[in-house]
């Protein structure tokens, strides 16, 4: 089996480039980054994490936190609105993408 899913902020921290430090760097999220992406920012070394907005997604911001780095949640209605459409339109996708079975 093959799974070739492409979470954002993995493709960002790739398209950067090669780096020996990420300090100083802050990485800006629509929403509450997965496990995986919350993972690669730990590894990375990323400081600051901000975040649009977690009602659509929890995400591992309090992992983030424990490892100590500094997560700015934003809360933007604006945002929250945008995924909670995105969501109810392609919900089947939403589901693969954060791993669980669509109902």
């Amino acid at each position: 089996m093959v799974i070739r899913r492409h979470m954002l902020k993995i493709d960002a921290l790739r398209n950067v480039g090669r780096r020996s430090s990420y300090a100083g760097a802050t990485l800006y999220s629509t929403l509450a980054p997965c496990a995986l992406c919350a993972g690669a920012a730990i590894q990375c070394g990323i400081q600051r994490v901000v975040v649009g907005e977690s009602e659509n997604f929890a995400g591992e911001l309090q992992l983030l936190k424990d490892r100590g780095i500094e997560v700015v949640l934003i809360d933007d209605p604006e945002a929250t609105a945008l995924m909670k459409n995105f969501i109810t339109q392609n919900s089947q996708l939403w589901h693969e993408d954060i791993g669980i079975e669509s109902p």
